[in-house]
């Protein structure tokens, strides 16, 4: 089981200084990898509560942290397939350049509204937009000479170069039947969502695993990440869902999904709303011992 931290990206505790912090410390502590997630505006009275209401931009981010670190991995979980592709891929192929090769991208079909809306992009087809869109994209990082026609993206044939010293690995996300099929025939792995049924995480892997089995791929070499909405609390809630409550009883829920197919969790403080509404200096110190408390053994 690899663990990996996400890093302070959205609301008051999301300075350019606190993300360093997290970064550096993960980093010497042994954690797999850096996390980001991607949300591009928040509707007004939208009820998405207060992690969303506030976010730097993944790529941004972790291109900043890149230059601040040297070995941990860095990931999107999730780029939504809204954005242009082409442009999407130059961008994580430099990315994936200048950090020496560490980057995982998460795509996600999207599921609000106004964000489509104000990127120009139709709602509708997302299932068949997102399957081209990750094509554009290893095109893009892989093929001398560039070319496509499809439903949604046009590329004349072009070079888009440099090409990335190794095309980054995607993990699709989603939770409906026919997303965790589409993620086990295409792509290196998935991703769970912060709304994820985590005791039902299983069978989703198992519905992704025989998508890839059908599809004559390696299950073996796929990943499976669960982000983490890590809540510390105190011990023995009656109600405890999994990852909220001690450190003792967080380390052993990522034991248990660990067990169940889970690859690698990341804790995510961000999804936490003690964290995300605190003062800047309480949501370090409680991500801080976080850190230290939840670090790889």
């Amino acid at each position: 089981m690899r663990i990996g931290f996400a890093v302070p990206q959205s609301g008051p505790w999301a300075t350019p200084g606190n993300m360093r912090r997290v970064a550096v410390r993960a980093e010497e502590l042994g954690y797999h990898e850096l996390w980001t997630f991607h949300r591009l505006l928040y509707p007004v009275g939208h009820p998405m509560g207060p992690t969303y209401r506030s976010v730097h931009d993944p790529i941004v981010t972790l291109s900043y942290l890149a230059g601040v670190t040297g070995t941990i991995r860095l990931g999107a979980a999730v780029i939504n397939a809204y954005v242009q592709p082409v442009v999407l891929a130059k961008q994580l192929a430099t990315l994936q350049d200048v950090s020496s090769g560490r980057l995982s991208v998460g795509v996600g079909l999207g599921w609000l509204r106004e964000e489509f809306e104000a990127a120009g992009v139709g709602f509708e087809g997302r299932g068949r937009r997102g399957e081209e869109f990750v094509r554009v994209l290893r095109k893009a990082w892989e093929d001398e000479v560039v070319e496509h026609s499809g439903d949604f993206y046009r590329v004349p044939p072009s070079h888009i170069d440099p090409k990335p010293p190794s095309a980054p690995p995607i993990l699709l996300g989603g939770t409906a039947d026919v997303a965790l099929r589409r993620a086990g025939r295409l792509a290196d792995g998935w991703i769970s969502s912060s709304r994820e049924d985590l005791p039902a995480i299983g069978g989703r892997i198992e519905l992704v695993g025989q998508a890839a089995r059908d599809a004559g791929r390696d299950v073996s070499a796929l990943r499976f990440v669960c982000r983490g909405v890590t809540r510390v609390r105190e011990a023995g809630r009656p109600d405890r869902a999994p990852l909220t409550g001690s450190y003792e009883e967080i380390r052993r829920d990522v034991e248990e999904l660990g067990a169940r197919g889970v690859t690698e969790v990341f804790h995510d403080l961000n999804f936490d709303p003690e964290v995300v509404t605190a003062a800047p200096e309480e949501a370090m110190r409680r991500a801080e011992e976080a850190l230290e408390a939840l670090a790889p053994s």
